[in-house]
């Protein structure tokens, strides 16, 4: 399967900032930003810079960035599954994971999470494209802002919506193992019967009836 990438932008205009959503972007490109201090939701932040660089690469990853000047602020990830995990049972060359989306404390309130999505799906090849993100509850910033769990749950379904993505049911131990984890998923128009029934297979690898 060809990974064709698009590039889009857009940008927002709120408290004396300006803020460029953009991708993808690749590796070169990344190498003229620096990331922000307050992106370590799951790792350092020099740590989590390198692992979208070398994301970037990847024949199918994509990083779209959002940044103040030359500081990046927010991004998210797309590339397949991890091999450990079950989505990447039947490698499917048309399955993409959100690894992972952030925006740095500071910039939060603006719609940079949402619109980062928004500019993410509107390369027409998204339609080609299962697109999943698994949520946990362990990763929320529920300590900074102040929410309980189903109220960030919510803020998180309503973000991942701009992109499309919907809540699926599934029996995958991670995420029944807390009511506020899920996965939400985005099936892509020019998706085949074939591979929708491949990927509900793995959402549901306990039953049976699933199996073919």
């Amino acid at each position: 399967m060809e990974h064709s990438k698009t590039y889009y932008s857009q940008t927002i205009r709120k408290n004396n900032k300006e803020i460029i959503i953009e991708g993808p972007v690749d590796s070169e490109k990344l190498k003229n930003y620096y990331f922000d201090d307050g992106l370590k939701a799951f790792r350092p932040p020099k740590k989590q810079y390198e692992a979208i660089l070398s994301i970037a690469d990847f024949e199918e990853g994509r990083i779209i960035i959002a940044r103040d000047e030359d500081k990046i602020i927010g991004y998210a990830t797309f590339l397949h599954p991890d091999p450990m995990e079950r989505w990447a049972t039947y490698k499917m060359d048309n399955l993409l994971e959100l690894g992972a989306i952030e925006v740095s404390h500071e910039y939060r309130g603006m719609k940079v999470g949402s619109t980062i999505l928004e500019v993410a799906m509107r390369d027409d090849y998204m339609e080609n494209y299962i697109t999943i993100t698994t949520e946990y509850h362990w990763h929320w910033d529920m300590k900074t802002t102040g929410l309980s769990i189903w109220q960030y749950r919510n803020v998180m379904e309503k973000m991942m919506a701009h992109g499309g993505l919907k809540p699926m049911s599934t029996d995958d131990p991670e995420i029944v193992s807390h009511p506020a984890n899920c996965l939400l998923v985005r099936i892509g128009e020019n998706v085949d019967a074939e591979s929708i029934k491949l990927f509900d297979s793995m959402r549901f690898m306990g039953r049976e009836d699933f199996f073919f």
